[in-house]
Parts: structure tokens; C-alpha cells; sequence
């Protein structure tokens, strides 16, 4: 599976660059995930926001790439009750423009939950994407989300299953939401066993990634740098 719209790369956000989420210089509260979060949240995991990536788009370098992924540790095939974003959340990409650590631009993703058959459920989600600036909300894309890659069987050739589900946005631009192969390097096991190291760092270190074969539900956008 990849990764959402485009191969996520560690490029820097340039020029206009959207600074997305809450900073602040010097002394303050800060807030942060981290990946598999808090007890509370943890029973939530729909709404458990694991990591956010921003960076210019390496297919498209007059783009900026803004993804955010909910829901760690999910096996893709797992059944009989599959992964789905959530009917009831808002998935709010907020994006500061200016540095003053306050959103300018907030592309909000809604989920609806088809009845699927019998029991299983369908994770084929259809979703809106609104843009919100300057005190106004305008709904700038509508979609669907590619099914759970299940397996061969129920979901085959899954790669352009999935690049079916990029819809364009209006104004400029185009949206993601789905599942996702999960692209955080965690050796999870060797952690949180009394913080232990095995040979060094890293999996040239001899580490392990335990999310390797393990997906998230992914939403984000790709956008024009002067429109984001």
C-alpha cells in the first residue's frame, strides 16, 4: 500500500510555507501525539490522531502535501468488524499561514457509515472535504473511500483500487481519505520493554518495526501553496 496521495518524503515546507498545527517560540503549553496515545483517547481510536506529515509534494513541487492519520496498529485484513473513520468526528487540517500560531485555512474531512451486509459493515466511506478561511465554509470536495485492503479475494489489484479514491478539490488541488499502509518506524516491543536497546538505533541498529504490514486510516489534502 502507499502512502495516501502522494510517497510521503522528508522534503521541507518552502516558500509560502503553511505551518500546520500549533507552535509557539519560547516557554508555553505545547501539545503533540504520539502515535499510540493516552489511556482516554486510547479507547477512542478513531479519533486517536497518530502522526502529520506536511511537506512540499515531490510530484508536484508548486504543492504543498498535508496528511494526518487516525486509528495505529490496524491489521488490514482484521474482521469481522473493519476499520472506518468516524460518523460523528471532525478531522480538522489546520494550517497557519501567517506564523502567528492561528489557523488561516482548516480543510475539515466528514465521514458517513454505509449499512453494510449482515454484520461486516462496508468501509467504503463516502466524505466531504470543506474549506474554511476568512469566516467561511464552502464544501470543496466530495468522495469516497477505497474499501479496507481486505485481501486478494475481496479487494484485488488494491494499489489503483486506492489511487481511485483521489478526488479533486475545487479551487485547485485534490483529496485522500482511506486506509493506508503506516509509514511511522517503531520498535514498539524493545520500548516499552523497560526501554531497552538492542544493537544501536533505527532498523540498521538491529530494530525492529513493529508497525512494518500494519495500516491507518489516512486523510489529507495536496493544495497550491498560495491557496492552502
Amino acid at each position: 500500500m502507499r502512502k495516501g496521495i502522494a510517497a510521503v518524503a522528508a522534503v521541507g515546507l518552502l516558500s509560502a510555507a503553511a505551518v500546520v498545527g500549533a507552535a509557539t517560540l519560547g516557554p508555553g503549553k505545547g501539545t503533540a501525539s504520539s502515535h499510540r496515545e493516552a489511556p482516554l483517547v486510547a479507547e477512542d481510536p478513531s479519533a486517536d490522531l497518530t502522526d502529520l506529515y506536511a511537506f512540499r509534494s515531490p510530484d508536484r513541487p508548486s504543492t504543498v502535501t498535508l496528511l494526518a492519520n487516525v486509528i495505529p496498529g490496524e491489521d488490514p485484513a482484521a474482521g469481522p468488524n473493519w476499520y472506518t473513520f468516524s460518523p460523528s468526528a471532525r478531522y480538522n487540517l489546520k494550517i497557519d499561514t501567517d506564523g502567528d500560531a492561528r489557523p488561516n485555512v482548516t480543510y475539515r474531512f466528514q465521514f458517513r457509515t454505509k449499512t453494510g451486509p449482515f454484520f461486516l459493515g462496508d468501509t467504503a466511506q463516502p466524505y466531504t472535504v470543506t474549506r474554511i478561511a476568512g469566516g467561511r465554509e464552502r464544501v470543496v470536495a466530495r468522495g469516497t473511500t477505497p474499501p479496507n485492503n481486505i485481501g486478494p479475494r475481496s479487494t484485488p489489484n488494491y494499489r489503483a483500487l486506492a489511487a481511485k479514491g483521489v478526488v479533486p478539490l475545487a479551487g485547485g488541488g485534490q483529496a485522500f481519505a482511506g486506509q493506508r499502509d503506516d509509514p511511522f518506524f517503531g520498535d514498539i516491543g524493545a520500548i516499552f520493554d523497560l526501554v531497552a536497546i538492542r544493537k544501536g538505533t533505527g532498523n540498521m541498529g538491529g530494530g525492529k518495526d513493529f508497525f512494518a504490514g500494519y495500516g491507518v486510516h489516512t486523510f489529507g489534502v495536496q493544495v497550491p501553496i498560495l491557496l492552502s
